[in-house]
């Protein structure tokens, strides 16, 4: 369930924020601590459409603005309209979260955990949806950040690109990738008062990816962490939070890892 509006700082007051993949799982929780703490909220999905304008929903039933909108971010002519719908309707574009990821199911005993059975299908496949997705939709909002001066792009990525505890190829591949891009668009856009950050989360407690964990590997996992805890999906959304707001204004071009001190990049 969504926390209280009152409950989170009001710290995006009038910003309107894109969130890719928003329509259930980490995105949705994004999503709803934006629009709670004052952001106008575009709710991207590819095929939940009933999940995600429930997620509409929700938010403006907690007293918050959001639109929900169909788009493939590997073509980017349809994350160029969205970006322009959102235009119209909230009239700027302030914060871009690059959450959308392709269908994956993380199962270390899969043929794409060992580099003798791992196909380059499964690499390209990754890739386009993580890296291509990331660029296409940069690049869909950077002329409305040029204008204004500034800008936040936040990309999501995986401790996994860290400590890979479990050899999933493709998949850290491709995150590790938004690395080398965060990095680089950080350097340029800086000049235009743009800032590019990656988060990097460990197994939350609880997504769609880790609904089959077991009690007993978030109490492992705990156990390992300097905190002494998993890492839920809304601490994750809440550092989400703070990358977007001004509070972060002397950050970029950061890899960030949001596991509890588990990895120390």
């Amino acid at each position: 369930m969504m926390q209280t509006q009152t409950a989170i700082p009001q710290l995006l007051t009038d910003k309107v924020v894109i969130v890719t993949g928003s329509s259930r799982g980490l995105g949705a929780e994004i999503a709803q601590k934006m629009a709670a703490a004052g952001a106008k909220v575009c709710v991207n999905y590819l095929q939940s459409q009933d999940a995600a304008e429930q997620v509409v929903v929700d938010i403006i039933a907690a007293g918050g603005e959001a639109i929900s909108y169909q788009a493939d971010v590997t073509e980017l002519e349809e994350v160029k309209a969205m970006a322009q719908a959102v235009i119209e309707r909230f009239g700027r574009i302030d914060v871009l979260v690059n959450n959308a990821l392709p269908h994956y199911q993380f199962n270390p005993s899969a043929e794409y955990t060992s580099i003798e059975t791992v196909n380059w299908s499964h690499f390209s496949q990754q890739i386009d949806g993580i890296v291509k997705g990331a660029v296409n939709m940069t690049q869909a909002v950077l002329p409305q950040m040029k204008a204004q001066q500034m800008g936040k792009i936040i990309n999501i990525s995986t401790n996994l690109v860290y400590n890979p505890v479990v050899t999933y190829y493709d998949y850290t591949t491709a995150k590790s990738a938004l690395i080398g891009l965060t990095r680089t668009l950080a350097s340029e856009l800086g000049q235009y008062g743009i800032r590019v950050n990656l988060l990097a989360g460990g197994l939350l407690k609880t997504t769609d990816a880790s609904r089959l964990t077991t009690e007993e590997v978030f109490d492992y996992i705990a156990t390992t962490t300097p905190l002494r805890q998993a890492t839920s999906v809304a601490d994750f959304a809440n550092s989400v939070l703070l990358m977007a707001s001004d509070l972060s204004a002397a950050i970029t071009g950061q890899s960030i890892a949001v596991d509890g001190g588990l990895t120390m990049p």
